[in-house]
C-alpha cells in the first residue's frame, strides 16, 4: 500500500503536490511553482469565469501564511510516517535547493548585474516589512549582516510543530538562492529561529 501511493505519481506530480505553491526561501522569492499563481491573480480582472472573480474575504498576512503552508504541513507529516522522517526531510532539502537555485540564477539575469551590492539592496527594500522583523548589523563593501527577530515562515511551521520541515522546505534554500546569483558570494549562518534559536544570523560574505 506505502508503494502503491508514492509510485502511482511521477516525479513532477509528486514535487508538485508535496510543495506548496508559493514557498520562499526565509528571505528568498517565488519559487518557479509559485510563479503559476503570481501570473495567475495578475489577471484576475481580465477574467470573466466565476471562478476567476477576485476572493472576497481579507486575510492577514498570518491568516494567508496559515492557508498558504496548513495543507502541506499536513501532507509533509503523512509523508513523513510513510516515508519516514529521514527520507522525507532528505528529498525536501534536494528539492529547495534546486527551486532556489533556479532563482538565484533567474534574479541575476533579472538584476543589472551580479554585483555583491547589487544582491544584498535585497534586503534593504519594504518587500519584508510585512513578513520579517530585522536589523542590518554589518554593512560594507565585502560582508552584510542581517539579524531576523520574527519571522512569519518560522511562525507558521513552528506553531503547527513542523519546525525540522519548515528548515528542509524553505530555509534551507536560502544558501543555493545566494549560490544561483553569484558563487563568489557566501551565506554564512548557523542559527535560524526555524531551529528554535531566538533570531538567524544571515552573514553574506564577498570572496570575489
Amino acid at each position: 500500500m506505502k508503494a502503491r501511493f508514492v509510485s502511482g505519481i511521477n516525479r513532477r506530480q509528486f514535487m508538485t503536490r508535496l510543495m506548496p505553491a508559493c514557498v520562499l526561501g526565509c528571505l528568498g522569492f517565488k519559487s518557479a511553482l509559485g510563479s503559476d499563481l503570481f501570473e495567475a491573480g495578475s489577471s484576475i480582472q481580465e477574467a470573466k469565469h466565476k471562478f476567476d472573480s477576485p476572493f472576497d474575504r481579507p486575510l492577514t498576512n498570518r491568516q494567508f501564511f496559515n492557508v498558504r503552508y496548513g495543507e502541506f504541513i499536513q501532507l509533509a507529516k503523512a509523508l513523513e510516517k510513510e516515508m519516514g522522517e529521514e527520507k522525507l526531510l532528505d528529498f525536501l532539502r534536494m528539492n529547495t535547493r534546486a527551486r532556489l537555485l533556479q532563482a538565484g540564477q533567474e534574479q541575476a539575469q533579472r538584476s543589472p548585474d551580479k554585483s555583491f551590492a547589487t544582491y544584498v539592496k535585497t534586503f534593504k527594500g519594504p518587500q519584508y516589512d510585512k513578513t520579517l522583523t530585522m536589523q542590518i548589523v554589518e554593512d560594507t563593501d565585502t560582508a552584510f549582516e542581517l539579524k531576523v527577530t520574527e519571522c512569519i515562515w518560522a511562525s507558521t511551521f513552528l506553531q503547527a510543530e513542523a519546525g525540522d520541515i519548515g528548515y528542509a522546505a524553505v530555509c534551507s534554500g536560502d544558501f543555493a538562492w545566494t549560490e544561483g546569483f553569484n558563487p563568489k558570494i557566501k551565506l554564512i549562518r548557523d542559527k535560524t529561529l526555524m531551529q528554535g534559536y531566538d533570531f538567524c544570523n544571515h552573514r553574506y560574505i564577498w570572496e570575489g
